[in-house]
């Protein structure tokens, strides 16, 4: 196999290229500069949403690709390429089923910014990790919007205690995956981080041969689908790991770098 075509790189972010403490490789920037030099593109894909990506990577905001919000809203140069919608019954239904599980934590996600009922302090910790554009309100179904996402936190987490319901209720008419040991998604069915990438291999033309992905969850798992390099963690769910051609180094030990620094940068 040769790495020497890789026009595209995407990683995950939680779990993938931020290490344990939530932060880049110490040699994130360099290793930037040097694929960009290449002309190769490279996209934070996240369950994240974009404006608290841009803030991640103020440095350079303007210079990634992002699937943000678990592929439901594509920018690149602050210009939206590519959004899945939810019809507003349906975002209502979800919230109205999701209130009824004990102990779970809403976050109706909209193309504005995203908007949550509670001010638990644990639950506002955890939420502002990810939303960095965030409304307090009193009613998530009074909410205007063009929603994108519905993501669910519950504490206990999500797989065992939130998953089985929405699964149910839902999985047939909308994608429901657990993102996360606390946290689960639901979207419109044809959204997900693959379908996102498929779109911009499409439109700005590199194919899945020329497609790097990384990831370590249920929510990455299409995205590895459209890549013929596809790494999934060491540290990744195990069912996740057969899913990807390839394993790469753990999040702690600065996995997504490494690999790239011993394949598509070693290249001549």
């Amino acid at each position: 196999m040769t790495y020497a075509n890789i026009k595209f790189i995407a990683a995950d972010m939680d779990g993938t290229l931020l290490n344990e403490h939530g932060q880049l490789p110490a040699n994130f920037y360099d290793v930037f500069a040097q694929l960009d030099a290449k002309g190769i593109y490279f996209c934070a894909a996240s369950g994240r949403q974009y404006y608290s990506l841009c803030e991640t990577f103020a440095p350079i905001k303007d210079r990634l690709v992002y699937v943000a919000d678990n592929g439901t809203m594509v920018m690149y140069q602050d210009k939206l390429l590519y959004s899945s919608t939810m019809d507003k019954a349906d975002t209502d239904a979800i919230v109205t089923t999701a209130r009824a599980i004990e102990g779970t934590y809403t976050v109706l996600c909209g193309k504005k910014s995203a908007y949550i009922e509670t001010q638990d302090p644990q639950a506002l910790a955890e939420i502002s990790k990810y939303y960095a554009r965030c409304e307090y309100v009193d009613d998530l179904l009074a909410v205007e919007d063009d929603f994108i996402k519905v993501a669910l936190c519950h504490f206990g987490g999500t797989e065992a205690l939130v998953y089985p319901t929405m699964r149910d209720q839902f999985a047939a008419t909308h994608q429901v995956v657990v993102s996360a040991k606390i946290w689960l998604d639901l979207m419109h069915a044809d959204a997900s981080k693959g379908a996102a990438i498929e779109h911009l291999q499409q439109t700005m033309g590199f194919t899945r041969a020329q497609t790097m992905t990384f990831g370590d969850y249920f929510n990455d798992v299409e995205m590895l689908k459209v890549s013929d390099y596809s790494y999934a963690m060491a540290n990744a769910h195990e069912e996740v790991k057969k899913f990807a051609q390839f394993s790469a180094p753990s999040n702690r030990d600065n996995g997504v770098m490494t690999v790239i620094e011993q394949t598509v940068l070693a290249q001549d």
